[in-house]
């Protein structure tokens, strides 16, 4: 009962107390003149309840700071345990939950200390110290746990089970050697069977089962203000893992001086790897790491795309390394397509990089990537542009044995027909290219051939490109016109001149180029072509078969026998002469040969037979070495580029 009573005068007295106090207040508002023992009177007051708060403020601090030096006794005790074991905590899901709450606990205290008002004790302070050595022991544990994890559980990368491309041959087959010399170039320039579409993707670059655990650890962190240790173990895991994905693409690392050291077969199988590796390291690994860093850093805004970045920003140079090292190299004619193919594969990429790398925090690879695919272009330009210079300076001082299709000819028809299946990259790269260029060029022409390319097709005129392909072939027709000249023979030199305009006329209607130089340039080319073939056998047959002409018969011209027989003998050695050789002579396309052997044999057979009709009455059998039907037979020999020898027929 005492107690009770005691504690309900406290009560009252805490009541008068407050009673009193408010009464205290109201006079004082309502009081506007204070005397100054008024004012001493209430600042003794408020001296002593300012002392009378610290006293407790004091007894609080007290108490509470015991308490949690109590409690971080034990925290540093659970946390110290593990650090003696040697095995990894998240191999226990048990052990992890419980290392988890002991640091969230270290944490939270060294939270209720920051909001006690220390002064410099230094038992405090020390306190304090000992508090934050803890969580930092604790975050590097997280740390070394949280690199541990993103490492051993790394799923393995298999690119060639991916659906780009369709076997290793079409990745590292080299495309032949292009010269003036190498009659496989015809069909030896493919493109890349590399798959272009927009497509991305996804695959598990970590086991999702501990994507879990991965976020718990970064949450405790970030919690903990060691998210800059935190992102920097993450991008130092996977800058190894970007490593390794691209050694598995076979992606070396070259240096500038490297790639131009290059020669051009290996320089060429490289290209091919990197335009096939380039997509799926865009397409398939920098997309899945995108996704790997927004599932684990996704609550912290921004923060996954810098981790992502800064994780694959060496990577991405590395490749782009390799495109500027080519795009700087010499322009030399071979190199055309790959860079096409490279200049294409990152157009095709352009929207993926500029995604991948947003913001700020990704411009750096962005405005890389840009300066990279400006320099390819520029190459793929310069390149094509200097073609017409290297068909111009191609010199030869032998004549091409045969007559057939000389391998300039093959080779620039086989190169600009191959350039077509890049026909809007072109387009697109050549349009603002002046024309007025061209002009550069005008002393390498023909006039003829000049004015012709200059004035004919009005697709010319609308496409800088099909101007520079007319260009090309009018620069390539001047250099057959010049390398004709080098026969002594004038029959050999329209033979070889119908060969070559042939081919490229076919090459053109056969093709995409048709749409490039359009009809009007073939009708053009198919006359010409024929016009060699008439000069050919004009050339070849007219002072022959002059042998054959009469005025008349012998009888009235007084031709004697001798004189006949004379003309036979002549005709046959002209004959014999032309057999031999012109077997050597050669005409590649069947159609063309067969043409010609007919339309020559229309004219020669009929101007013996006539011959043979008229005089056979004249002469005797034995004067007549070849029938009709025997030169017929030896005119099928003809063209078909090796030597045969003319024997005798049986005479009957």
């Amino acid at each position: 009962m005492g107690d009770c009573h005691r504690i309900v005068s406290e009560t009252e007295e805490d009541e008068n107390l407050i009673a009193a106090a408010k009464h205290l207040v109201r006079a004082l508002g309502s009081n506007k003149n204070l005397t100054g023992n008024m004012k001493k009177i209430l600042a003794d007051l408020g001296s002593q309840l300012s002392t009378m708060a610290s006293i407790n403020d004091d007894d609080d601090k007290g108490e509470g700071i015991s308490e949690i030096e109590e409690q971080l006794n034990v925290v540093q005790d659970k946390i110290m345990s593990w650090e003696a074991d040697q095995s990894m905590i998240w191999d226990s899901p048990n052990k992890a939950c419980e290392y988890l709450n002991a640091v969230d606990e270290a944490r939270k205290l060294i939270e209720r200390l920051d909001s006690l008002c220390f002064g410099k004790d230094k038992e405090e302070n020390e306190l304090v110290r000992r508090a934050h050595d803890v969580l930092q022991m604790a975050m590097a544990r997280l740390e070394e746990e949280f690199r541990h994890m993103l490492v051993q559980n790394r799923q393995p990368f298999e690119p060639e089970h991916k659906s780009f491309r369709s076997s290793e041959e079409d990745v590292v087959d080299e495309v032949s050697i292009i010269s003036f010399g190498d009659d496989s170039f015809e069909d030896s320039v493919q493109r890349d069977s590399v798959s272009r579409t927009s497509e991305e993707v996804i695959i598990d670059l970590v086991h999702p089962d501990v994507i879990p655990d991965l976020r718990c650890i970064v949450n405790m962190m970030f919690m903990s203000s060691y998210d800059h240790e935190c992102s920097q173990a993450y991008v130092i895991a996977r800058k190894d893992a970007l490593d390794e994905c691209l050694f598995i693409l076979e992606m070396d690392k070259l240096s500038i001086e490297d790639v131009l050291r290059m020669e051009w077969g290996s320089l060429n199988s490289k290209i091919k790897r990197w335009v096939w590796a380039m997509k799926i390291f865009v397409r398939i690994y920098l997309a899945s790491e995108k996704w790997l860093s927004e599932q684990i850093f996704g609550e912290f805004g921004p923060v996954d795309l810098s981790c992502f970045v800064e994780a694959s920003k060496a990577s991405m140079l590395q490749l782009l390394n390799f495109g500027e090292a080519v795009s700087i190299g010499p322009h030399r004619p071979e190199k055309l397509f790959g860079i096409l193919e490279m200049y294409e594969m990152l157009v095709d990429l352009l929207p993926d990089v500029d995604a991948l790398y947003a913001n700020e925090v990704g411009s750096s690879v962005r405005i890389e990537y840009h300066d990279v695919l400006r320099r390819l272009g520029d190459s793929v330009r310069a390149t094509f542009l200097d073609f017409e210079n290297v068909i111009a300076s191609y010199a030869s001082t032998s004549a091409f044995a045969g007559g057939g299709i000389h391998h300039i000819t093959r080779y620039v028809m086989n190169y600009i027909r191959n350039l077509t299946d890049y026909s809007e990259t072109l387009a697109l790269l050549l349009k603002d290219h002046d024309k007025e260029d061209h002009s550069s060029f005008s002393p390498l022409l023909n006039p003829a051939v000049e004015k012709e390319n200059t004035g004919g097709s009005s697709s010319c005129d609308s496409s800088p490109m099909a101007f520079h392909f007319q260009t090309i072939a009018s620069v390539l027709e001047t250099k057959l016109d010049e390398k004709s000249k080098l026969y002594k023979d004038v029959s050999l030199q329209h033979f070889f001149l119908m060969n070559n305009v042939h081919y490229m006329a076919q090459k053109v209607m056969n093709s995409e180029l048709r749409t490039i130089f359009g009809d009007k340039w073939v009708r053009k080319h198919n006359w010409k072509f024929q016009q060699h073939a008439m000069d050919y056998e004009r050339a070849t047959w007219c002072s022959i078969l002059a042998l054959l002409k009469d005025e008349g018969n012998a009888n009235s011209t007084g031709v004697s026998k001798t004189q006949l027989k004379e003309r036979f003998r002549n005709f046959y050695l002209a004959f014999e002469e032309v057999y031999k050789t012109q077997t050597t002579w050669l005409i590649p396309n069947v159609q063309l040969r067969e043409d010609l052997r007919i339309s020559t044999s229309l004219k020669v057979i009929q101007a013996y037979r006539t011959f043979e009709s008229r005089h056979m009455n004249h002469i005797s059998d034995k004067h007549i070495k070849y029938s009709a039907d025997d030169l017929q037979d030896y005119l099928l020999d003809l063209f078909e580029g090796s030597p045969k020898s003319l024997h005798y027929p049986n005479r009957r």
